[in-house]
């Protein structure tokens, strides 16, 4: 395993899905050689610390309705929709048919906004509603097996652009620059920007999910119901022989890694009564997870800051806090972190220039 190097000119801190897409941003652009991607965990590695592997995924209304959310989604879609028409098999991410409904607070005007691009989007009339259900639509989406995702994006990363992986903790942001030619550190850490010293921000917190993992070919609809306190969902996951993930919770606050029963149980009797393919026929379990997503209050922070090191302003440009919208919004929040850097890329790529000359 390679370790940091002081010829490192562009630091990514964490490689779950956000720092995995601000490096490929990076990378089309045409800087893979500069990065350093530093890590506790990779692809390919198992902890709840490392929430991106436990991932429904899809691409779904479950985000915010901020400004921000709305435009970070519209960039995802376009991306993602680019991998599943042209390289669906070896990025493992399929379109499929999908149906939301909501049970209250309709968030009408994200859902306007959705319409315009969503591919065959269409809202279901009241008859086609289950009980208690005020509000439905159904679409063309994007599901996502994470695991494998994030095992094609570190893979590409590497292979392609020559972006180099160091496994290492950092004791703190400040040591991510190590030395004068970092120019610029990304600060993708997810839930641990709450403790990092350095950043230690107050608004970050847990949501708490627990998914059931089952076998079921039929299974081929994404489905979710948003309830008031609950969110149940039923995600395909592609490229793996008919798995199916099934969920969930989205228990705010709550840093419990813990898998119960209890819950398995009520996340198999909300997704039978939402998804006619497993009344059709019961999926076989095979296993059970919880993941926490890393959100913050006010949404997702991308933003470009300048901090003291030693005896040094640098720069230091921050995006974490996606909570459970990461893999849909991560290539979206990867170009506007990358679009602050606008002064710093051109000097490295002079610098890159002048080494080839």
């Amino acid at each position: 395993m390679p370790s940091l190097t002081s010829n490192d000119s562009i630091i990514i801190v964490g490689a779950g899905i956000i720092g995995l897409n601000v490096a490929l941003v990076l990378s089309e652009r045409g800087y893979g050689q500069s990065i350093t991607i530093v890590a506790e965990y990779f692809p390919g590695d198992t902890n709840v610390d490392y929430t991106s592997p436990w991932a429904g995924c899809n691409f779904s209304a479950l985000s915010g309705t901020d400004a921000n959310a709305l435009r970070w989604d519209r960039l995802g879609y376009a991306y993602l929709s680019k991998l599943a028409s042209e390289r669906p098999g070896e990025a493992y991410v399929h379109w499929t048919p999908s149906t939301e409904l909501w049970d209250e607070n309709v968030p009408r005007d994200k859902i306007q906004h959705m319409s315009e691009y969503l591919k065959d989007f269409r809202v279901l009339p009241e008859a086609e509603l289950p009980e208690g259900v005020q509000f439905g639509a159904s679409f063309t989406t994007l599901i996502l097996n994470a695991p494998e995702h994030i095992k094609y994006l570190h893979r590409r990363l590497q292979d392609q652009y020559g972006v180099r992986f160091v496994r290492h903790k950092l004791p703190s942001i400040q040591s991510a620059y190590v030395g004068p030619s970092t120019k610029v550190v990304f600060n993708c850490t997810g839930l641990a920007a709450k403790t990092l010293p350095g950043i230690e921000d107050p608004k970050c917190y847990p949501t708490r999910g627990q998914v059931v993992l089952v076998r079921g070919p039929h299974i081929r609809t994404n489905m979710m119901r948003h309830g008031k306190d609950y969110e149940t969902y039923v995600i395909p996951r592609p490229g793996s022989n008919g798995n199916v993930i099934l969920g969930g919770y989205m228990q705010k606050k709550v840093g419990d890694g813990s898998t119960y029963a209890s819950e398995v149980e009520s996340i198999l009797a909300r997704t039978r009564d939402l998804s006619p393919e497993i009344r059709q026929q019961e999926p076989e379990v095979l296993a059970v997870f919880a993941g926490l997503r890393p959100s913050r209050e006010g949404g997702a922070r991308v933003e470009r800051e300048e901090v003291q090191v030693g005896e040094k302003r640098r720069v230091l440009v921050h995006n974490y806090g996606a909570g459970g919208t990461g893999f849909q919004a991560g290539y979206g929040m990867a170009l506007e972190s990358v679009a602050t850097i606008e002064d710093v890329l051109r000097e490295i790529g002079s610098n890159i220039s002048h080494t080839h000359l």
